[in-house]
């Protein structure tokens, strides 16, 4: 039997929401093993002189318990 865990990881990029998503994923998995799957919870845009300067999510990022 396997015991999953979820955390939470809020991740930024100046790029896009798609590089957000994958650079809180490679951090994440600095520390962690065993991820399997993430969850976008959330998205959110920074703007600076009415253009957007940076791209943030929150992912749900879940792992097997060793």
């Amino acid at each position: 039997m396997a015991i999953a865990k979820v955390i939470e990881v809020i991740a930024s990029s100046t790029k896009g929401f798609e590089d957000a998503v994958t650079s809180g994923i490679a951090k994440a998995a600095e520390t962690v093993n065993g991820i399997e799957g993430a969850w976008v919870k959330d998205t959110k845009v920074t703007v600076s002189n009415g253009k957007v300067s940076e791209w943030r999510v929150i992912l749900s990022i879940t792992f097997i318990v060793q």
